[in-house]
């Protein structure tokens, strides 16, 4: 019996779903995994319907960038570390890699009253048990807890981000940064004004940026006192 094209479920083939997406760019995920992704994927498209919070409306993009960017980050973090995500907006990486890496203990941390509000209701839907949501500065939670690793994307350049910390690095293990091919323009300018002095910067990952000539690079910083590798 034949029925509407429009009630069909979608298939591999059609050329933008997430299994389309994750073999274009070669990321395998466990079948429990990829169902939360896709989940969150369209809890975030929902609301940005509302709320303005991604520009990645497609599997193409959202995979591209923002999963390939989280399973990068995902690579680096050691098992059971805490894990404090600075500017979550609508959660890259912070909310997807508690879904990729469920024995990590999230942090999701925003300024913005809406954007925290949001992540509170994606976290519930997706009933992740390992994320705590605070809208706040990060910097205020580095007054009181200790984070193995801070994880950064697109909130500010590395001037910026290494003023906001300057202060807290008793309570940092590492920075992780997500930074686009201006990063050694930033590195260069944060040692201009002295803010590399007791800090060691490290290129731990680097793949091509989809629709660019240019690459993504993940920067590990921590401080001297730390005995990172």
């Amino acid at each position: 019996m034949s029925s509407d094209s429009s009630d069909s479920p979608i298939s591999p083939q059609d050329p933008d779903t997430l299994a389309t997406a994750l073999a274009r760019y070669g990321i395998d995920l466990p079948a429990e995994t990829q169902a939360k992704v896709e989940q969150y994927a369209r809890l975030l498209w929902d609301w940005n319907e509302k709320i303005n919070l991604t520009r990645h409306t497609t599997f193409d993009k959202f995979v591209g960038r923002d999963l390939r960017d989280t399973v990068e980050v995902a690579k680096l973090l050691h098992a059971k570390e805490e894990v404090l995500d600075v500017g979550s907006g609508g959660g890259v990486p912070g909310l997807l890699l508690a879904a990729l890496r469920p024995d990590l203990t999230i942090t999701l941390s925003d300024s913005v009253g809406k954007k925290t509000k949001v992540l509170e209701e994606m976290v519930a839907a997706l009933g992740l048990e390992n994320v705590t949501v605070y809208n706040v500065r990060s910097e205020e939670l580095l007054e009181d807890f200790k984070y193995d690793a801070l994880t950064i994307r697109a909130v500010g350049s590395l001037v910026t981000m290494l003023r906001w910390f300057k202060s807290h690095w008793r309570h940092i293990g590492r920075l992780i940064v997500l930074k686009g091919p201006k990063w050694k323009e930033e590195e260069a300018e944060a040692k201009r004004v002295g803010l590399f002095r007791d800090l060691h910067l490290k290129v731990v990952a680097e793949y091509p940026m989809p629709g660019t000539d240019s690459n993504s690079v993940i920067l590990k910083i921590w401080h001297h006192r730390r005995h990172e590798k």
